[in-house]
């Protein structure tokens, strides 16, 4: 039996108005330019904003900075990047790591003049990665990085662990706490779920086989990007029943897909190699779920290191995103698009789902399949190439496969792969087909009802 612990105002307070803080901003939806968002999204945007042309500036200097300080400390492990180990864990990578920063460098040089093939530069590829969307998930990375403290260090994801594993533990087979990376991805962005995923698993929350499950299962995409999608194959007004499609078959895949390999045979412990404690998840004798979820709540709220602490901590976090997972997306993201935009292997490879998208009676069975695996280089590519498509169903499908199918490696299979959660690019390839061999039929028997 737990005692039951009094606590002092000041731990209270310490608990109650950071961790208030972090669910206005980062899980309270709002409306803003006629899109539903959340707070750190809108504040990332005016960043965005503000910094206009120079963005791209700013992230070609830190790709090209973290590649020479990279090879610097890999060559010649200078005493000035050991003096912390934060910088030469930051700095001194592995060998492929290395490879993948200078890869970026070299895509990002290109790109950026404007120098050699426009293959690597073109507005489908290079320029694509370097111009939309890595200034989004810098300003993302700088407020999410910084702020996300309020979430993890004052005992808000103790309280909602505890609640919510009640739920989360008999259907999911995960923590309560993973919840909220869904609610922040679906709200806000998927690269938030991923990195509150990130820090959650290097802090010892999470497992290697919860991290992997989490980041490409939970990590939703937000409600605004789903808006997008379906604005580019022209069913706006079918958004409602959309969403519902997709938040079903995600349902459906979340159940299925971590009972299949690869993630079936992640380990379940922590980073440091430690068994999963369960106790940690029961309530003891003496406290019902929501005083015990108090009680956690609190008393990590009483550890707490205070503002210095908590900025330091998201100082790093901002540093270890910027310079560790932009090169990566630079890298792999341009890559991908190089390979969808300027070879059939895309095409090739959707062959197969030909016979299924038969069986399944989609019109334009043909040109279907050749979206059904171009997403996992960017999830927009789907929509474009379904926007020719005369069929308002066969749009819908491409659509609503194309949101649920999660891992694209322009942003979030990069992150993935740039954090330290433990996948490699052949099991996200995997996991991506199976999201959309286990997606696609649930959709399509939603599309048959609707059409």
């Amino acid at each position: 039996m737990t005692e039951k612990k009094s606590f002092t105002l000041k731990t209270k307070l310490t608990f109650l108005l950071p961790s208030i803080i972090g669910l206005l901003l980062f899980m309270t939806p709002i409306k803003y330019d006629d899109a539903l968002t959340i707070p750190i999204a809108v504040i990332s945007k005016g960043l965005l904003s503000l910094l206009g042309d120079s963005a791209t500036f700013i992230i070609t200097f830190i790709v090209l900075t973290t590649a020479l300080l990279s090879i610097t400390s890999k060559l010649f492990s200078p005493s000035l990047l050991n003096k912390s180990t934060f910088i030469q864990n930051l700095f001194n990578v592995s060998p492929m790591w290395l490879v993948v920063r200078l890869l970026g460098a070299l895509f990002i040089t290109l790109t950026y003049w404007g120098i050699g093939s426009e293959v690597i530069y073109s507005g489908n590829t290079g320029a694509l990665v370097l111009n939309d969307l890595l200034p989004i998930l810098l300003c993302v990375f700088i407020f999410a990085g910084l702020l996300l403290p309020l979430l993890l260090n004052f005992g808000l994801l103790e309280l909602f662990g505890t609640l919510l594993t009640k739920i989360m533990r008999p259907v999911f087979n995960l923590p309560g706490r993973s919840a909220i990376d869904c609610m922040a991805s679906w709200l806000g962005d998927g690269s938030v779920g991923i990195l509150l995923t990130s820090k959650q698993y290097e802090s010892r929350f999470y497992t290697q086989r919860e991290a992997a499950v989490i980041g490409t299962t939970f990590s939703a995409v937000s409600i605004t990007f789903s808006l997008v999608v379906i604005a580019q194959v022209k069913l706006e007004y079918l958004f409602l029943p959309f969403y519902l499609s997709v938040c079903l078959a995600g349902l459906v895949a979340a159940i299925i897909l971590p009972k299949l390999p690869p993630l079936r045979n992640k380990k379940d412990v922590y980073i440091d190699g430690s068994a999963r404690n369960d106790s940690d998840e029961k309530t003891p004798d003496g406290h019902h779920i929501l005083s015990w979820g108090l009680h956690q709540a609190l008393t990590r709220a009483s550890q707490s290191t205070g503002i210095k602490q908590t900025l330091k901590d998201g100082f790093k976090n901002v540093i270890d995103m910027v310079f560790g997972v932009l090169p990566v997306i630079m890298a792999i993201g341009t890559l991908a698009l190089i390979i969808a935009e300027y070879t059939p292997i895309f095409e090739y490879l959707g062959m197969p789902f030909v016979p299924l998208l038969e069986l399944l009676q989609v019109t334009q069975a043909k040109a279907a399949s050749t979206t059904m695996v171009v997403g996992f280089a960017d999830m927009f590519i789907p929509s474009i190439l379904a926007a020719s498509i005369e069929s308002d169903m066969t749009r819908f499908i491409i659509a609503a496969v194309s949101v649920t199918q999660l891992i694209y490696m322009s942003e979030v299979g990069a992150l993935l792969l740039g954090s330290k959660i433990p996948v490699n690019i052949v099991e996200l390839f995997i996991i991506f087909i199976l999201r959309t061999l286990i997606t696609l039929p649930v959709i399509t028997g939603i599309a048959h009802i609707i059409f």
